[in-house]
């Protein structure tokens, strides 16, 4: 009498193994993209924050005048009815965010502002830019996403 074996064959262990290492080179890049999209999604959330902390300290300085706010505590300059960007001040569009871990600030001239990720593998080239508002205008406010 002939006992059964029990276990798997040669070629379905290789089948197996074919099958999980197409699967890996399917599922490998969209995980890999996962975290791209995670960063331009942590710099276009940046920006929409900067956007409205513009906005509210426009309303703010339209009620109350003057060429500074306070916003949660902390003084924001203003410069044509938006906060000041730019190396010339402390007080500017960073004091009225709240909160901006895990980016860097830059100031690279007196009317611009840039919030880079620190953890993108091109930090200059995933970043928000503020630029002040010129006069009877807006601020701008740029995403850079190309080296996130």
């Amino acid at each position: 009498m002939r006992k059964a074996q029990k276990g798997f064959t040669l070629i379905e262990l290789v089948i197996v193994i074919v099958i999980l290492g197409i699967l890996a080179a399917f599922a490998l890049p969209r995980f890999i993209n996962i975290t791209t999209d995670a960063r331009v999604a942590a710099v276009n959330g940046l920006a929409g924050s900067v956007r409205a902390a513009a906005a509210l300290a426009h309303a703010q300085w339209l009620v109350s005048g003057g060429s500074s706010i306070t916003m949660e505590g902390n003084t924001v300059e203003i410069v044509n009815g938006y906060p000041a960007a730019g190396n010339d001040t402390t007080n500017d569009i960073a004091n009225a965010l709240t909160d901006y871990t895990g980016f860097s600030l830059s100031e690279p001239n007196a009317t611009t502002t840039t919030f880079q990720l620190s953890n993108a593998p091109t930090p200059a080239n995933c970043s928000v830019t503020y630029t002040e508002a010129a006069s009877g205008g807006q601020p701008g406010v740029t995403v850079n996403v190309a080296g996130c």
